[in-house]
């Protein structure tokens, strides 16, 4: 089995690098020229000393060293990336994105809206039309939607969004996102972001999760 270390001794940064690693490459080779010209043109009656020499000699190694030190660090971080992404995975996300129905009951955060005394938790498919609004507690801190009995629009294997319209007696105070839990399957680096995909196929940005939990299993009421 190859020592997955290996590579940094030998592999060659990549343009879209810009780290201290490109840099003390490029030092690295200016040095490696500078010294060979020096050996190449100096004065034969007088050479130069052994003792500078010597010098240039460590300086050279130093500045070698550093170069593949700065490199196994770079991969080493590029490690701990992915490390980082394996963590998300099997763990349950509260995010406004979609959320699949797959017939348990749905544990959805509401917003707080001070002086809510009535509110409406709206229903929307995934092409953004209501399909059915219910009434929920304004006061309430977590939401257990179960499908009504004789629904007949809400199906399995679908996505959902929810948003909660909050009143004050007759007047609207406006509608705002429903938070939800949704498992992830899958975490991937792009182009420095950090995507989840979700149970289902949906897919966010780790940006758009404002929290992070163990998976629980959500029993009817």
């Amino acid at each position: 089995m190859l020592d997955p270390l290996a590579p940094a001794m030998t592999s060659r940064p990549s343009p879209s690098q810009t780290g201290s690693g490109s840099v003390n490459a490029g030092d690295f080779q200016t040095f490696l020229s500078m010294l060979t010209a020096q050996i190449q043109n100096q004065n034969p009656l007088e050479p130069i000393q052994s003792s500078d020499f010597a010098a240039q000699l460590a300086t050279f190694s130093g500045v070698e060293q550093q170069v593949q030190t700065n490199q196994l660090l770079t991969q080493l971080a590029g490690r701990m990336g992915l490390s980082e992404l394996a963590s998300w995975v099997g763990r349950d996300v509260l995010s406004a994105a979609p959320l699949r129905f797959d017939g348990s009951p749905l544990q959805l955060v509401p917003p707080e809206v001070a002086g809510a005394n009535r509110a409406e938790l709206v229903v929307t498919d995934a092409n953004g039309a209501e399909i059915g609004r219910y009434p929920v507690d304004p006061a309430s801190s977590e939401i257990l939607f179960e499908v009504p009995p004789d629904n007949g629009v809400i199906r399995e294997g679908e996505y959902y969004s929810f948003t909660m319209v909050s009143y004050q007696d007759d007047t609207e105070l406006g509608e705002n996102p429903v938070l939800g839990y949704s498992n992830v399957r899958e975490a991937r680096s792009d182009a420095g972001m950090t995507l989840l995909v979700l149970e289902g196929g949906h897919i966010i940005s780790s940006d758009d999760v404002i929290g992070l939990r163990d998976p629980v299993a959500i029993s009817p009421a």
